[in-house]
């Protein structure tokens, strides 16, 4: 089975199909964050630190690092974005032991996270363009480590579903000139929003299938993406994971600070035999209770995990 390898400093993460599914916490992205934009061109990385933490106690397994701000003082992001990557990634990996996710369009960003990076990152992303296959192929091969290829190329993102599979396909096949495995390739096959192609699902559901058994490849994606520009917006992500993992689908990068997703992911897993005697959903199970109590989803998540580390501790006394 295909097992791709990420690591930190001092943890291992493993996607793969016989894994529990990887969640990919979303949530270091200024993307459409004004005030973590602006926070973070005057220097000031209180919010990313509170993200860290939140999305690691809450069950992120990977933290994605995206250092995409356009800075008012200067909108060249390959002169900003570098620098910016590269402090990001060492006050996130300062603060919590889970591989990175090292994301960004700009070339030189990626390598600026990949120097920076402790362990094994997972780099997002390339695509099937001939100049990013170019730029970004050769640092995933420098630094040995594995990549997202998103299926879209020169021509734009397609809504045939069998145009984006050959788009992958490509892909894998080019990384393969450059050495490197399918096991380091995690596929993005493009989640289009269920409310602009009532199709979406079950086009994303059936192109995991064919890359899981046709290139034998780890998949991922936008989880919020098939819930985009609807209302209650977490009901739709939360039905669509399990039923993404179902279909094969390994990771997401998604936010774990929502208790609705987080409890169909870890429902999901037991359901798929990737949680030994449900142990997870037990120790999960107790989280719910505090949260339907009032405890806020973070602070029962942390107040669990050190609870379960207390125990293991006596025992270790006891034996």
């Amino acid at each position: 089975m295909t097992r791709t390898v990420l690591e930190s400093k001092s943890r291992t993460v493993v996607i793969g199909f016989d894994e529990p599914f990887c969640v990919i916490g979303e949530r270091i992205n200024p993307t459409g964050r004004k005030k973590l934009a602006a926070e973070l061109e005057a220097g000031d990385f209180s919010t990313v630190e509170r993200d860290a933490l939140e999305q690691v106690a809450c069950g992120a397994m990977v933290l994605d690092v995206n250092a995409g701000v356009v800075y008012n003082s200067n909108p060249d992001p390959n002169q900003t974005e570098p620098p910016l990557m590269r402090r990001m990634v060492e006050l996130v990996q300062g603060l919590v032991d889970v591989p990175l996710c090292i994301d960004s369009s700009v070339p030189g960003a990626l390598e600026a996270g990949l120097a920076a990076a402790e362990g094994r990152p997972l780099l997002n992303s390339v695509t099937g363009e001939e100049e990013r296959l170019e730029r970004v192929l050769p640092l995933v091969r420098k630094y040995n480590v594995p990549v997202v290829a998103i299926s879209n190329d020169d021509t734009g993102i397609s809504e045939d579903p069998d145009v984006r599979f050959a788009v992958a396909r490509k892909i894998v096949q080019r990384a393969a000139d450059f050495g490197i495995p399918a096991c380091d390739i995690v596929v993005d096959p493009l989640v289009m929003p269920v409310g602009a192609m009532a199709s979406a699902g079950q086009q994303v559901f059936a192109l995991v299938r064919r890359l899981r058994d046709e290139l034998g490849v780890n998949t991922t994606c936008g989880a919020s993406n098939i819930s985009f520009g609807l209302p209650h917006r977490h009901g739709i992500n939360a039905a669509f994971l399990p039923m993404a993992i179902g279909a094969g689908m390994t990771s997401a990068i998604m936010n774990p600070v929502r208790p609705v997703e987080m409890e169909a992911v870890r429902a999901a897993n037991f359901l798929m035999n990737h949680d030994a005697n449900g142990g997870e959903w037990i120790r999960f199970s107790r989280v719910l209770d505090q949260v339907a109590e009032g405890m806020p989803f973070a602070e029962a998540s942390q107040a669990a995990a050190e609870a379960g580390a207390g125990r293991g501790g006596r025992r270790r006394r006891r034996g």
